[in-house]
């Protein structure tokens, strides 16, 4: 069974046991969170889709950890013009573990 989320402006199919990194959740490390924006849930050839949200359907989750991520570079440069312009960004993550989904 798999089930297809919204959180942090994006979506991810997930199933369970899997392991993956979202947009920072507040929560402490161990702590079970529910996922209650699925947009489908599917099972074999079998596929429920909402419109837009599957009433009734959660996921739950337990969270590993709390992370940055690799730093990702911008540099800004214009020709002959004098200027350049350089910046940095981590993002803020959390490792989350789907320990079940119920339709």
């Amino acid at each position: 069974m798999y089930a297809v989320i919204k959180t942090g402006g994006k979506q991810y199919r997930v199933a369970q046991g899997e392991t993956l990194k979202i947009e920072s959740v507040v929560g402490d490390v161990g702590s079970a969170i529910v996922l209650d924006k699925v947009l489908a849930v599917g099972s074999g050839d079998k596929l429920i889709a909402g419109k837009p949200l599957v009433s009734g359907a959660s996921v739950q989750a337990t969270i590993v950890s709390h992370g940055r991520g690799d730093k990702i570079r911008i540099f800004k440069m214009k020709r002959r013009k004098h200027y350049q312009k350089r910046q940095g960004h981590r993002q803020n993550y959390t490792e989350i573990r789907i320990d079940g989904i119920s339709a």
